[in-house]
């Protein structure tokens, strides 16, 4: 049995199998619709119900409270109609551009820019480039069937001089895979991956000046984003807020340092929170987000992307809405939500 999903106020319309989230569906027929986690953890792909009715898997509380679920709202990730629907939802045009895909892929090589940091380079099978937007993800497909997502760190335009992708992977003690990562991953080593998901990419329709906003890792959906304006020549002003704890986890600040210096466009403020007396550090100190407040206290002629902790994130959100006037549809986010974050834990 099959429901018709209905968007507004674009008019697109899908079918739905009975008890399958509807996203997932939507990913699967290329309907672009905003999501981050896909576990309903993050809140990214939150709507309105207008029609019909749904059954809510479980989610975080964080992600959709009991009175937002009360006044109609939905996380399509979690949501299965019972009935046709008609959602109020923004359509991402970009997000369904290509297909996702499973492939092998092999580790060629693992560097460790920072103790708790592996950058991992990995080779796609030969004439077998994967097709994404900078600021997707993938999903390595374990073993036993369970999933970890990384976003990409190159450009799609990499692909043409080196073709693979480079991810950015924080060593969380006791994870499944990450414990794999700084243990026993070995170059040469297969793996398989799919992809590509997410809806946080630079939307290039706008003119707007642009925020980029990370803490740790998330760093790297942001670097590609940069990587792909430079290849694009995209000139709209950008200034990169890059927060970490310590001067070693900015790890690749030279990187940084060469890019706002060769692209006249873009500005780069690293951030600190808790900055050691050996780093002699003189530059920001404090939360990334409240950084940007004070530097730009009026948002309403921005766009801002942040990607990283959820703290950082939803704090973001709140804060530049609240008191810089950002408009809530020019915040894009992925916050990276950890396996405990997914389970409540």
């Amino acid at each position: 049995m099959t429901f018709q999903v209905t968007v507004q106020p674009s008019g697109v319309s899908f079918s739905v199998d009975r008890d399958e989230p509807i996203l997932l569906a939507a990913i699967r027929q290329g309907v672009g619709l905003p999501y981050g986690c896909k576990d309903g953890a993050c809140g990214s792909c939150k709507c309105k119900l207008l029609e019909g009715r749904v059954i809510h898997g479980t989610h975080q509380v964080k992600a959709l409270t009991p009175a937002e679920e009360e006044a109609g709202y939905t996380l399509t990730c979690r949501a299965a109609p019972q009935t046709d629907i008609v959602l109020e939802a923004r359509t991402v045009a970009g997000a369904g551009e290509f297909p996702v895909r499973k492939m092998p892929c092999r580790v060629t090589t693992i560097t460790r820019p920072a103790p708790d940091v592996a950058l991992i380079q990995l080779q796609l099978p030969a004439n077998d480039t994967l097709q994404y937007r900078a600021g997707q993800y993938i999903e390595f497909i374990l073993k036993d069937g369970a999933r970890r997502s990384y976003s990409m760190a190159n450009a799609p335009s990499a692909q043409r001089d080196k073709p693979g992708i480079e991810l950015h992977i924080r060593h969380m003690p006791g994870g499944l895979f990450t414990d794999h990562v700084f243990g026993a991953m070995k170059e040469k080593e297969i793996l398989r991956l799919e992809g590509p998901f997410g809806s946080f990419f630079l939307r290039e329709d706008s003119d707007k000046p642009i925020v980029l906003l990370a803490s740790g890792t998330g760093f790297a959906p942001v670097k590609a984003i940069i990587e792909h304006m430079q290849a694009k020549g995209i000139t709209r002003p950008a200034v990169l807020y890059w927060g970490c704890r310590s001067l070693a986890d900015l790890y690749m600040h030279a990187w940084c340092v060469e890019a706002a210096r060769t692209m006249p466009h873009l500005r780069y403020v690293p951030v600190l929170s808790d900055a050691k007396p050996e780093d002699e550090w003189t530059g920001r100190t404090g939360f990334v987000h409240q950084a940007v407040m004070a530097d730009l206290p009026d948002l309403s002629g921005h766009q801002v992307y942040a990607c990283g902790a959820p703290i950082m994130v939803d704090s973001a959100q709140r804060d530049f809405v609240a008191h810089c006037n950002l408009p809530l549809d020019e915040f894009f986010a992925d916050s990276f939500t950890s396996e405990a974050d997914k389970h409540g834990e």
